[in-house]
């Protein structure tokens, strides 16, 4: 019962991810780089031990990938909380939810693993969902139409991020994976942001809580509580249950901001979630589906 109620506060934690970064007045580069850089100072101190076994371990070919991995986490935080300020919450996490379809896709292409009927129907059911979300979008705003297409990349790149964090999760330990990979992208993150010209100080206080709280609840309590489950419940009851992120961000989005979901964007959702959790069920018998950073 314990390893359920801490999914069900995982789940709920990721949920709160939207609305932090509705909250906070910062550009998305900027928000990208605290959530990552606060959640790496969090995690370094208990890293270093981990870390020096773990080098012994692993080849300079695996360092790079993990640099990879960095740059690919880094990519896709900065398009998706971009794509939360061009479309609604409910589009923007029903799409960016889509990774599971990019795994599979890239996974067939990288390891030749075959693609079942179900993942294939899955995968067409998904991208219907989404073409209905992006046609509502695009008929009520072009802006929306440009944050939907962020989400998707942003999931294309967890996709990609995905696909690499499974070959080295095999040699890394958890922790010092994590830790190397939030600290990477939270560097990477934060030369963007001054390459760009644009500023690391001068936000408001709630603009700096926001980023604290999507730092530590999001990613370290809600990710850490998905992964802890792990453990205890089946893999795809987790994954089931993750899915129910962009339904809490909708209904969170609807009390906290009163963002009402479109009805292209709630029958769009209810496709897209219904062939992710196709692809899902299969692809995680079969290790197509990672487990989340």
């Amino acid at each position: 019962m314990k390893a359920y109620l801490t999914l069900l506060v995982g789940v709920a934690a990721m949920s709160f991810a939207s609305i932090f970064i509705r909250l906070a007045e910062a550009p998305p580069l900027v928000i990208a780089a605290y959530r990552l850089a606060i959640a790496a100072l969090v995690l370094l101190p208990l890293a270093p031990a981990k870390w020096s076994q773990t080098r012994k371990q692993i080849s300079g070919r695996d360092l790079i990938l993990l640099l990879v991995a960095s740059l690919f986490l880094a990519l896709h935080f900065a398009l998706w909380i971009s794509s939360l300020k061009y479309t609604s919450i409910a589009s923007s996490v029903i799409l960016v939810t889509s990774n599971p379809i990019f795994v599979a896709i890239l996974s067939y292409f990288i390891w030749q693993e075959r693609l079942t009927k179900l993942m294939i129907g899955g995968m067409a059911l998904a991208l219907g969902g989404a073409a209905l979300i992006n046609y509502g979008d695009f008929t009520l705003s072009g802006m929306g139409l440009l944050g939907d297409g962020l989400a998707m990349l942003a999931a294309v790149m967890m996709g990609i991020y995905l696909v690499t964090a499974r070959h080295l999760r095999s040699k890394v330990d958890f922790l010092s994976f994590v830790t190397f990979v939030y600290t990477g992208a939270a560097v990477f993150l934060a030369a963007a942001v001054v390459v760009t010209g644009q500023s690391l100080v001068g936000y408001s206080a709630q603009t700096y809580v926001m980023m604290a709280l999507l730092a530590l609840v999001p990613q370290l309590i809600g990710h850490s509580a998905a992964n802890f489950t792990l453990r205890f419940v089946p893999a795809t009851l987790v994954s089931v249950a993750i899915l129910g992120e962009p339904v809490g961000a909708t209904l969170l989005g609807y009390f906290i901001l009163r963002e009402v979901p479109t009805v292209n964007e709630t029958a769009g959702g209810i496709l897209m979630l219904a062939g992710i959790f196709a692809v899902l069920r299969r692809g995680l018998n079969r290790g197509l589906v990672e487990r989340l950073p």
